[in-house]
């Protein structure tokens, strides 16, 4: 790597390199056998300079030549480039923190456990209940990932991580009716996931849905649970990045040293929490902890370079690549909402339970209007009923500002993560 920056250095004003080997590895489990696998490997370079203020970026998988296919690609493409004065790379850091995100050990373990894991999972699921008619996309992932990254500032790092992923979906039937659930668990070590209680867990899911009817339309107090929470931070956390700042596109604008949320809310963002994380962020500077929100008080918005550059501030760590094929920008790393201290799931007896949105992608990340399906369950005088084919509509900044409890039971779901979360005022469209 150091050799393509140094080639690229004596051509360019600046220069930046960032190399990437991704191992990736698939099982599929089926009626208590090995159905699928599925190996492959990822390794290529990246190069990103600037001349005379115009940005370039190109990427290539070659091993024979990286450097001068990158040059050759970057020098095409800078006459054609725009300029643009708050183009910089990272500035060299003192350091960075400690990984603990590679597991030896598991990549140690040879493929007949991991694939004997997987069958056992699969077999839990299937003689859970025997209502459970079929078991789909019974998966074991394993990525092991190296990334490094150079450039002409002094910026000179490189990691490695291990993500180890179980997935399954559980179908059940009772008469006319049929319903499904798909979950999904991660760890960056092997032990870190007890597949049987997954697949007990899924199972458990899936009857406990049986039987669902829509419920009346309303406006409801209860919980959302980490699954739902997180997809509705997801849309919240796009207020929170500098990009969308300076393009004018947050309601937070102005709003620094405000109380805008839920007192005794905390919103983190960290660059080593949730299945993303790594040493340091897309263009290497150090992973670290913000509090974009503390105690209900929204205190910062996320900057990479970039942005940082722009709107005068220094950067907090948040750019992201999405792979080798697209330069870096600004964007959370693992936002997830601060535990609480005590479980609110298990004593609720009375209250909505919503387990799971569909649609969130359609909500407006600037207004942080939504309007979703649902399902869940309602409860009772402690009698559950499971519930489907509801809409629930609403606005980000409304959930997040009527919180009034978070459990203790934190899970991440992609980049955002949130305990269940007690809220008042959730609107249902129902029968």
């Amino acid at each position: 790597m150091k050799d393509i920056l140094d080639r690229a250095a004596g051509y360019f004003d600046h220069a930046e390199v960032f190399y990437l080997n991704e191992k990736g590895k698939k099982i599929e489990a089926r009626d208590g056998e090995i159905c699928a696998a599925e190996f492959k490997e990822e390794e290529g370079y990246a190069l990103r300079v600037i001349k005379d203020a115009r940005p370039a970026f190109a990427y290539t998988y070659d091993r024979a030549d990286p450097g001068g296919k990158l040059v050759a690609n970057v020098e095409a493409l800078l006459p054609v480039m725009e300029k643009d004065e708050d183009s910089v790379f990272a500035p060299a850091c003192d350091g960075y923190p400690v990984s603990r995100l590679y597991d030896a050990a598991g990549m140690a373990v040879g493929d007949d456990e991991k694939r004997s894991m997987l069958i056992a999972m699969e077999k839990t699921i299937r003689e859970h209940d025997g209502r459970i008619t079929a078991v789909r996309n019974c998966e074991f992932h394993e990525v092991e990932l190296e990334a490094a990254l150079g450039n002409s500032n002094g910026v000179l790092v490189e990691g490695r991580k291990t993500l180890f992923v179980w997935s399954a979906m559980a179908v059940a039937g009772q008469g006319d009716d049929e319903v499904s659930w798909y979950d999904w668990r991660w760890s960056d070590d092997l032990a870190g996931i007890d597949a049987s209680r997954m697949g007990h867990e899924i199972g458990e899911k899936v009857i406990s849905m049986l039987s669902a009817k829509q419920i009346p339309t309303g406006t409801y107090e209860g919980i959302l649970t980490p699954r739902a929470a997180s997809d509705l931070l997801g849309v919240l956390s796009e207020s929170f990045l500098a990009e969308n700042l300076y393009k004018d596109k947050t309601q937070l604008k102005g709003k620094e040293g405000e109380l805008c949320f839920s007192e005794g809310l905390k919103i983190v963002d960290s660059g080593m929490a949730g299945p993303d994380a790594f040493v340091f962020d897309g263009e290497g500077a150090p992973s670290r902890e913000n509090a974009v929100v503390d105690d209900g008080v929204f205190r910062t918005f996320l900057y990479d370079t970039y942005s940082a550059k722009k709107m005068g501030r220094a950067s907090t760590g948040n750019s992201v690549r999405s792979g080798l094929k697209s330069p870096p920008k600004c964007g959370a790393r693992g936002m997830y909402v601060g535990k609480g201290v005590r479980d609110i799931l298990a004593p609720m007896t009375n209250g909505i339970v919503i387990e799971d949105l569909m649609g969130t992608h359609t909500a407006n990340t600037v207004t942080g209007d939504f309007s979703v399906g649902c399902l869940g369950h309602i409860r009772r005088n402690g009698a559950r009923e499971p519930f489907q084919g509801v809409m629930f509509s609403g606005n980000v900044f409304d959930i997040f500002r009527n919180i009034t409890e978070t459990g203790t039971d934190l899970t991440f779901y992609g980049s955002t993560g949130s305990p269940s979360i007690y809220v008042e005022g959730l609107k249902i469209s129902g029968t």
